[in-house]
């Protein structure tokens, strides 16, 4: 019984660790930053409108060493405010949602373009095309 539920275990790690291949390098950094500076999606999003590269965000979340400095998502707020004007995003959305509605997006993109190419009838006779 213990040998099945350690192997169900390493299982689940597996599936953890195909569903963070999923994301594309553009998308990964922030997933990572958002685990590594604990910060929510509201955060994560913020930064993004910002500009902020999730890469050099260890060097603003130094408020333990630096006491000056605010906590990292308190200075994501205080930027986002200062820029535009509001606390929060309209409407908050996850970086895994984000691909989500790209793909499907993409999806529905790919079959309307086929739907149109089916439409579209094909010339008869190769000649009547360049005339």
């Amino acid at each position: 019984m213990a040998r099945r539920s350690l192997n169900a275990s390493v299982g689940e790690r597996s599936l953890m660790a195909k569903r963070k291949k999923n994301l594309s390098p553009k998308y990964q950094p922030w997933v990572d930053a958002r685990k590594r500076f604990h910060l929510s999606h509201a955060h994560v999003q913020m930064a993004r409108e910002l500009g902020m590269n999730p890469k050099k965000l260890g060097g603003q979340a130094n408020d333990k060493q630096e006491p000056w400095k605010l906590p990292l998502p308190e200075f994501i707020e205080e930027l986002y405010f200062k820029r535009f004007g509001k606390t929060r995003p309209d409407n908050v959305r996850s970086i895994e949602q984000m691909v989500q509605d790209k793909k499907r997006k993409q999806g529905e993109r790919k079959a309307r373009k086929q739907e149109e190419q089916d439409r579209k009838p094909e010339p008869a006779d190769w000649t009547t095309r360049f005339q």
